[in-house]
């Protein structure tokens, strides 16, 4: 596996991560704990180096399950993990954000156990909280930087003035906002600019379109009960017909290179900017070794004019997530 650098943090990681959410949270599939290390170890042996959890994916159950598969490759494995939301301890539902200083350091200190590490190699703030300064929040990771339990600061789906407060204060290594074929607001919102000219690392979640671009769903009723992305403007029965438009596209450039649906949707992300580093995750194993043949597909720039062209003629129907969800990006 070919190896990049998050923007100028000199963070080097593998040109795809993994993303560990959907082992045990968020969709209707979920992993045992021994198959779920089983597949992350698998990704490892397979060249991914970079591993993305977080505190509440479970809430809690992921990281330590991370933590545990992860603990053979220390040095040697990245993992990025995330604060940012305030979860009841009892019940473990989350009643909205909170990155108060002192909640960023409870949380430091839980993560650090739970994934069995010295330092958190990529400390991300989830969502932005609006009523704590970023200023503060930047300044409390710096500081945990500087006590050595973190090595690196990222933030997710802030707006890019925030990120450039952030920034100022303590240099942000890796920003990780929802981005692919058919989420592209980074390139129009200021985001993907911001990145290139401050130099930080653009780690893409839901690069697969949540499932959809790797073609395995080709109706809204395909969507299990339980899975939150039977909740999303984009999976309701009219907007995912509508946009089953983009994927026949993205189809018919697979099949023109000789390429699957996922990799073709990885390979354009990849071909956007060095910088770029997508974490497309699955729990199932040809889909692990699908996803990563991706780092093989060749894009050159005419290429990707091309599929550009292609998809400028479709639109997408339906917001990224319901108004509640919208109403935590961009802050």
């Amino acid at each position: 596996m070919q190896k990049r650098t998050l923007g100028q943090s000199g963070l080097s990681v593998s040109a795809l991560g993994y993303g560990c959410m959907g082992i045990d949270f968020g969709y209707n599939s979920k992993l045992s704990r021994e198959d779920g290390i089983a597949i992350i170890r698998a990704a490892y042996e397979r060249g991914v180096t970079f591993f993305d959890t977080a505190e509440v994916y479970g809430p809690w159950t992921n990281e330590d399950m991370v933590g545990e598969a992860l603990e053979p490759f220390k040095g040697e494995a990245v993992i990025a993990t995330k604060f940012g939301f305030d979860i009841d301890p009892d019940s473990g539902a989350m009643r909205g954000v909170d990155s108060r200083p002192e909640q960023i350091r409870r949380v430091c200190e839980a993560s650090l156990k739970r994934l069995r590490v010295d330092a958190i190699d990529l400390f991300y703030q989830h969502r932005v909280d609006p009523k704590v300064p970023i200023e503060d929040v930047a300044g409390t990771v710096r500081d945990l930087i500087a006590e050595g339990k973190v090595k690196h600061f990222g933030m997710s789906e802030p707006a890019a003035a925030t990120l450039r407060r952030a920034h100022a204060v303590q240099p942000v290594a890796a920003l990780q906002n929802e981005y692919s074929l058919w989420s592209r607001q980074v390139e129009t919102n200021g985001i993907l600019e911001a990145c290139t000219e401050l130099g930080i690392g653009l780690v893409p979640y839901s690069p697969l379109g949540k499932g959809f671009l790797a073609g395995g769903i080709t109706s809204a009723e395909q969507v299990a009960q339980g899975d939150f992305r039977g909740t999303l403007p984009r999976f309701q029965e009219e907007a995912f017909a509508h946009n089953l438009q983009l994927l026949a596209l993205v189809k018919q450039i697979a099949a023109d290179k000789g390429a699957t649906p996922a990799q073709i949707a990885l390979a354009w992300l990849l071909a956007r900017a060095p910088f770029i580093v997508p974490i497309p995750g699955t729990t199932k194993l040809h889909r692990l070794e699908e996803n990563l043949g991706a780092a093989d597909v060749a894009l050159p720039p005419a290429d990707i004019e091309g599929i550009d062209a292609l998809l400028a003629t479709v639109t997408v129907e339906g917001t990224r997530y319901t108004a509640a969800g919208e109403a935590m990006t961009g802050l």
